[in-house]
């Protein structure tokens, strides 16, 4: 599951971080919480999921008719 962690502290400064999300696709979330709370991003750092790959979950169902 994606999930995006926001923290705001008292001083304002505001980390973000991004779970779940694997590859360079967490990167599309910077411009999103740029808006979001009227900030710019000012340091960024990738974590392992940045490197890891994208998959996508496929079920496959086989149905076997029986001829009688």
């Amino acid at each position: 599951m994606e999930q995006l962690q926001i923290r705001i502290y008292a001083d304002g400064k505001i980390d973000a971080k991004t779970l779940g999300v694997k590859s360079a696709k967490c990167t599309d979330y910077i411009k999103t919480l740029e808006k979001l709370l009227d900030a710019k991003v000012i340091e960024s750092a990738f974590t392992e999921e940045y490197y890891q790959s994208q998959t996508q979950e496929v079920s496959e169902t086989m149905i076997q008719q029986d001829n009688k």
